[in-house]
């Protein structure tokens, strides 16, 4: 299909309003030049793809330092001329050293130092909870991290820094885990925002929810990051925002044979026909007989929500899976799988970034990453407030 033909098709078949517009962005040589000379310098840990690091040089700070145990992971960045300046350094944050990104930062000479990073954060038990701050700073179940990431913090104390955390980290049961990581905060001395925030709202063309603590040692001047992005009800509020993005303006293109992999095809599958009598933008429920569905197969609620979960192109996608189960959603509205360029475009990475590693280690990567779009937001929301 012809991009025309792909326009025409979204336009008059799936109820797009307005003109196709092309949202995906390149790492320009100005882009890299501009990172090069920022003076707010980040040191970055669980780097992964670099979603993050990303999202922080597009709010005008520059990456001095990156760290992931993956080497795929890193492997990524330093094919990547965007950070080309970047110290990068694969292993454990278990048995890293502080005096090695001391080193980094003490030649860069920053004029203020940030460290962003998303630490896995397994919830603390509630006899976990009473001991000392020092012990669960010593934390040992390797799904935990976020000891380490607090003991980089007390050696090399930054001007601020960040921690990126999944939603459920707010849920009631998570309450040891969560009034842990505010005393660790406190008790290092930093004030912090904890910001609740959906990646639709900053600009991604995708339902993604995310937790941010961003702490500084100084007094927050603003209580939020600003949002870019709302519903219609938003809009008529808040005049500056835009609307919601639509996953068609991002992945639209790539919707033609030029793009194909092998592993898009579902036509061996088990419920490749299924998938099939799904319409875009609905879940195996709206073959159901709780949708009215003829001779139905399934029965509502009694599948994960994401099961044949099919995209709409004029609406946002929902979450990207880093290890997807082999009829989880998003599928393309043409039922099919995704491909890599659409989901590294539906988590606003940038087109011309390039992924080491093999097709499953590369949807891993960009699967687990924070959209750099929202990672800008918070990244500008932190260097605002130190």
């Amino acid at each position: 299909m012809k991009s025309q033909d792909i326009s025409t098709f979204a336009e008059n078949v799936m109820g797009i309003d307005g003109p196709i517009v092309d949202r995906n962005y390149q790492i320009t040589p100005e882009l890299i030049e501009k990172a090069k000379s920022g003076r707010t310098h980040v040191v970055s840990f669980f780097s992964g793809a670099g979603g993050l690091d990303i999202g922080a040089q597009l709010a005008g700070a520059k990456v001095i330092s990156a760290h992931d145990f993956d080497s795929d992971s890193i492997k990524t960045l330093k094919l990547n001329a965007y950070f080309d300046h970047t110290a990068h350094f694969l292993g454990d944050i278990a048995t890293s050293q502080p005096t090695d990104f001391k080193h980094v930062i003490e030649k860069q000479n920053p004029d203020k130092l940030i460290i962003v990073g998303g630490p896995p954060c397994q919830p603390f038990s509630k006899a976990g909870y009473w001991t000392t701050l020092k012990n669960r700073l010593s934390h040992n179940d390797p799904r935990n991290m976020i000891g380490n990431y607090f003991k980089m913090i007390a050696e090399i104390k930054p001007d601020g820094f960040l921690l990126e955390n999944v939603e459920s980290l707010l849920h009631p049961h998570n309450r040891f885990a969560l009034e842990s990581i505010t005393e660790l905060i406190d008790s290092l001395g930093y004030k912090y925002k904890l910001v609740k925030a959906n990646a639709i709202d900053y600009g991604v063309a995708q339902k993604r929810k995310r937790v941010f603590f961003i702490c500084s040692k100084r007094n927050f001047k603003t209580d939020e990051p600003v949002k870019t992005h709302g519903s219609n009800e938003d809009i008529l509020k808040m005049l500056h925002l835009l609307p919601y993005e639509c996953v068609f303006n991002w992945i639209g293109k790539y919707d033609t044979m030029q793009y194909f992999e092998k592993e898009e095809l579902t036509n061996k599958g088990t419920y490749h026909f299924d998938l099939l009598d799904v319409p875009p933008g609905k879940n195996y429920i709206a073959i159901t007989a709780a949708a009215g569905y003829p001779n139905p197969k399934f029965i509502a609620q009694k599948r994960f929500w994401n099961f044949l979960l099919k995209l709409h192109p004029a609406q946002p996608s929902w979450t990207i899976a880093a290890q997807p189960g082999p009829w989880v959603g998003p599928f393309h509205w043409t039922s099919r799988r995704l491909r890599v360029p659409e989901i590294a475009a539906i988590q606003a990475f940038p087109e011309n970034y390039v992924y080491a590693g093999n097709r499953r280690s590369v949807q891993k990567q960009i699967g687990n990453a924070v959209p750099p779009l929202l990672g800008k937001a918070m990244v500008e929301f932190l260097m605002h407030n130190i």
